[in-house]
């Protein structure tokens, strides 16, 4: 009789080859200046439809993307905390526009 030899199937062994290779390339892509998104959901349930100029400190606006359908804006108080701003209402727009002006002045 003819012997057989066993052959260990591969996907075993590759299976961690291709695991090290997704990673390689996740971090490559990372470290090449793709954007991370560090909340994968809006951060603004409530907004306010506005907030006295004084009181702030600075603003971010996140456009809409794959984490939030909605624009988002949100000051950061001098009092340390953050509230989120109704961006189609017309204090806030002036808010932005006066944050936008002091940041080119500077």
């Amino acid at each position: 009789m003819a012997r057989v030899a066993r052959v260990a199937p591969a996907a075993p062994r590759l299976l961690p080859a291709a695991l090290l290779l997704l990673l390689l390339v996740a971090a490559g892509q990372r470290a090449a200046g793709a954007p991370v998104v560090a909340e994968l959901r809006c951060q603004c349930l409530q907004t306010l439809q506005g907030i006295h100029f004084k009181n702030i400190q600075s603003v971010k606006v996140t456009p809409p993307g794959p984490h939030c359908a909605q624009t988002e804006v949100i000051a950061q108080l001098k009092s340390g905390q953050e509230a989120c701003l109704n961006p189609a209402a017309p204090m806030v727009k002036k808010i932005i526009d006066k944050m936008l002006n002091k940041g080119s002045s500077n």
